[in-house]
């Protein structure tokens, strides 16, 4: 459930906006933003509000609306925030540079806190240090048009750097499609969010955010409604567990959107589901004013979820009552986790710091290095096989489905391989699952059709989800053997028989 961040940018149709709401997409960033002209993040969000054309703005100026300790990633990251906003409407742009290097450090060299940067130095007139984090930016795999970042740009010297890197930028932008349509979701409504797999009646299931309901649909896409919300909310998360003949969801009740109660708004609870018909078995409430959007399900039955909006991550243990809180404040916006093959880390991604790997004994993180090669922001869920991580990620720009190999440790990327951008039938990606050897994943979910408030956009029309397709072998997945996937939870070992 990746934020939708409030943005403004650098135009003057939008300059002195005050921004007081963001609904944003999956991770349902609550903000509150006085902003001065554009300064901030997040490029990667951009398509959600804006034409593709403007996908790729910078680092918006943004103040989370939930109580953080002072040393929380989300307080920090306010923190900065702030001062880049100040700054620059002061147009101290050497102070702006000092921020902007803090805040790079703090997203782990994300490619847009790179942008930042780049943007200052530009400004500055230290234009080899700007292009050459530019050029770090496009060889991440992103693209922006660079007069966004710094209107003048056609103007500074050593413009054979400058087309090096638009050539780069531009390639990045080049379609890629190595997946195929496994079936359409036959109802356009249903603003499709996550997706699991039963492998005892070989069922995919599917949430819905717009119709509060969870869908149950064969392998050629013939579906029916299976259970819906017991609140009435968005439903959004989900996982199965085949051992137990449960479906766990996750009920979120998005602040500012018409499918939930206002006085409901800032609520969210984990649901359990019996597999054999849909009933209620058990339904926890989640922290107040959280938005528990993502969801992991270990083999012991444990259930990890991320909380988009307020940062933390929370464990419900087997037979639990009571969420645990199991992070120490290090994420931003969590999202869908991985379990680390030891079964004592998991792989958690966060949609601006990239992947942290948390040991959930002594909550410690560790990031993955983006070492100026690996955009390993902007990801909705990652999904792990043995020395590989499958990401779905619509928080970059161009949004793509990838595949990070690791090394053999599994603390560094050391590959990467793009299974789908820029192509017709991607849309707005949302979240996947492995079955054996295949990974299945929602493509045009129809979030980037909506608004804020979740309504259809003027001239805005709603088309059918897809659900994808790619067999996880070589080339796509270098380096990593189908027999290296066997420590995958036993609900994804069946595979589909007409995915072979």
């Amino acid at each position: 459930m990746a934020p939708l961040f409030a943005r403004t940018m650098d135009d003057p149709r939008v300059s002195h906006a005050r921004i007081t709401i963001v609904r944003v997409r999956r991770a349902y960033k609550i903000v509150c933003v006085d902003a001065a002209r554009f300064t901030g993040y997040e490029s990667s969000v951009m398509p959600r509000f804006a034409a593709r054309g403007l996908a790729c703005a910078l680092l918006s100026v943004v103040a989370v609306c939930v109580a953080q300790t002072p040393d929380s990633a989300i307080s920090q990251f306010q923190q900065i925030q702030q001062q880049l906003h100040d700054s620059h409407a002061r147009n101290d742009w050497q102070a702006n540079l000092r921020y902007a290097r803090s805040l790079r450090e703090l997203l782990n060299a994300a490619p847009n806190s790179q942008l930042e940067v780049a943007r200052a130095e530009l400004h500055l007139g230290e234009t080899e240090a700007g292009l050459r984090d530019l050029a770090v930016f496009a060889h991440m795999g992103q693209t922006i048009d660079p007069a966004q970042i710094f209107p003048s740009i056609a103007s500074i010297p050593n413009q054979a750097a400058l087309h090096n890197i638009q050539q780069t930028l531009e390639a990045n932008r080049r379609e890629i499609s190595r997946g195929s349509t496994a079936f359409l979701l036959s109802d356009p409504r249903l603003l499709a969010e996550d997706i699991d797999y039963d492998s005892h009646t070989q069922t995919f299931f599917i949430s819905s955010v717009r119709l509060g309901k969870i869908i149950a649909a064969d392998l050629h896409g013939a579906s029916r409604d299976f259970a819906p919300a017991p609140d009435g909310w968005p439903l959004l998360a989900l996982k199965v567990d085949a051992r137990r003949r449960q479906l766990w969801a996750t009920e979120v009740a998005l602040q500012g959107f018409g499918f939930a109660r206002k006085g409901d708004w800032g609520r969210s609870a984990l649901v359990c589901y019996s597999l054999n018909g849909g009933k209620v078995l058990r339904r926890v409430e989640g922290p107040k004013g959280s938005a528990l959007g993502d969801m992991l399900l270990t083999p012991l039955g444990e259930v990890i979820v991320s909380d988009g909006e307020g940062g933390g991550v929370y464990r419900l243990p087997a037979e639990g009552s009571a969420l645990e809180r199991v992070d120490a404040g290090d994420f931003i916006s969590p999202q869908t986790a991985a379990l680390h093959p030891d079964g004592k880390h998991l792989f958690v991604p966060d949609y601006l710091r990239g992947i942290g790997v948390l040991d959930l004994t002594s909550r410690h993180v560790e990031w993955l290095p983006m070492k100026g090669r690996f955009a390993l922001n902007g990801i909705d869920g990652v999904y792990a096989a043995r020395k590989a991580l499958v990401a779905v990620q619509n928080g970059t720009a161009p949004e793509r489905v990838v595949i990070f190999t690791l090394n053999d440790p599994l603390t560094e990327v050391t590959s990467e391989e793009i299974i789908e951008r820029a192509s017709p039938t991607l849309g707005d990606p949302t979240h996947g699952v492995i079955v054996g050897t295949t990974f299945y994943y929602i493509a045009n979910s129809g979030w980037d059709v909506v608004d804020e408030h979740g309504e259809l956009k003027p001239g805005a029309r709603l088309s059918p989800a897809r659900v994808m397709q790619v067999e996880l072998r070589e080339p796509l997945m270098t380096g990593v053997a189908a027999r290296q996937m066997s420590f995958l939870r036993p609900v994804m070992n069946r595979k589909p028989s007409s995915s072979r």
